[in-house]
C-alpha cells in the first residue's frame, strides 16, 4: 500500500485507472456504449453482462483505492468530493431521463443501468464506511434484479421476435409467469419495499445522513422517482393494453420454455428473499467495508 504525502505520479496513476475503470464500468459520461453494447447483444449476452461486467469495474475501482493507493491521500477525498460525487448524480439523473423516453425496452435497461452505477459510485464518495457498505450491498443486489429483468426481456424476444415496447402489450395475459418476473424485479429495481432494491436505497440513505450529506438523500428518492416512470411505462403496456389484434406481435403467444424460466425466477425469488432476510448481504458489506477501511479483519 502506497503510503506518504500526495504526488503527481500517485494522482496521475489514480485519474488513469479512474477514467479506464470508469469506462468498463460505464459511468457517465463514459457511459455511451452501453445501450448499442446492450440493445444489439444476444439476450443471453445482454443478461449476463448486465448482472456481471460493470460490477467488476466498480469492484476494481473500490479495490484500488483502498488497497492500492490508499485512502489517507488528501486527494482522494478531493476527487470524491468533487468528481465522483458530480458524477454520480448526473449518471442517477440524466440516464434515468433518457431511459424514460426509450421505446426499445433492451435500451431502456441499459440506460437505467448507468443510473444504478450512478447509485453504486455515489456510496463511494460519501468515503465512510456506511457509504461504501452501501455501495457494496448494491452492487450485488443490482446484478440480481437487473439479471431478471434482461432473462425476461430474453423470453420476449423468444416468443415474439422483438424488445420493442409495442411488444408487450397485453403480455400479462400471454405470458403471465414472464410478466410477473419483469414487474416483480421492476419493483424492485424501483426501489419497493420487501425487495433488495429498498434495502440497497435505505442503505444509502442511511449513509447519506450519516456521512453529512443530506442533500444527497433527497436526489436518491428523486431519481428513484424516475425509475418509477420508465418502469411503470412498461408494467402499464403489460397489464393495462390489450394484446394486439393485428401485426407482427398479434395471435397466440406461448409462455417461455421452463429452461429459461426457472433460471429466472430464481433470480426474482432472490430479489424477495435478500429483501427480507438482509442479514446475509448487509453484514459481509459491512465488513467488507470495515475491512477495506481499516476498522475490521
Amino acid at each position: 500500500q502506497l503510503v506518504g504525502d500526495d504526488n503527481r505520479m500517485v494522482q496521475a496513476g489514480f485519474a488513469f485507472v479512474l477514467v479506464g475503470m470508469g469506462l468498463k464500468a460505464a459511468m457517465f459520461p463514459m457511459h455511451l456504449w452501453m445501450p448499442n453494447a446492450y440493445t444489439y447483444a444476444p439476450s443471453a449476452v445482454s443478461a449476463f453482462i448486465a448482472a456481471t461486467s460493470t460490477k467488476v469495474a466498480v469492484y476494481v475501482i473500490i479495490r484500488f483505492i483502498y488497497s492500492v493507493i490508499g485512502a489517507d491521500f488528501d486527494f482522494i477525498a478531493a476527487a470524491f468530493t468533487y468528481v465522483l460525487m458530480p458524477l454520480a448524480v448526473a449518471g442517477m439523473f440524466v440516464a434515468s431521463i433518457v431511459a424514460v423516453f426509450q421505446e426499445d425496452v433492451k435500451r431502456m435497461l441499459a440506460y437505467s443501468s448507468v443510473g444504478q452505477i450512478g447509485y453504486m459510485l455515489l456510496g463511494i464518495s460519501f468515503g465512510s464506511e456506511d457509504g461504501l457498505s452501501a455501495s457494496i450491498v448494491h452492487l450485488f443486489n443490482h446484478g440480481l434484479m437487473k439479471g431478471a429483468l434482461f432473462m425476461s426481456v430474453a423470453c420476449v424476444m423468444l416468443r415474439l421476435g422483438s424488445h420493442s415496447i409495442k411488444a408487450y402489450d397485453g403480455l400479462a395475459r400471454r405470458m403471465p409467469f414472464t410478466s410477473a418476473a419483469f414487474i416483480l424485479s421492476g419493483l424492485s429495481l424501483v426501489g419497493v419495499p420487501l425487495t433488495i432494491g429498498f434495502i440497497s436505497k435505505w442503505q444509502l440513505l442511511v449513509a447519506a445522513f450519516s456521512g453529512g450529506h443530506p442533500w444527497t438523500a433527497f436526489l436518491i428518492v428523486a431519481s428513484s422517482f424516475l425509475a418509477v416512470i420508465y418502469v411503470g411505462r412498461v408494467i402499464e403496456v403489460m397489464v393495462l393494453r390489450p394484446a394486439p389484434s393485428e401485426g407482427p406481435f398479434a395471435g397466440k403467444v406461448k409462455e417461455a420454455p421452463l429452461s429459461m424460466l426457472i433460471p429466472m425466477w430464481v433470480l426474482v425469488a432472490a430479489n424477495i428473499y435478500f429483501g427480507v432476510r438482509t442479514g446475509l448481504t448487509v453484514g459481509l458489506a459491512e465488513r467488507a467495508a470495515a475491512a477495506l477501511m481499516g476498522g475490521g479483519q
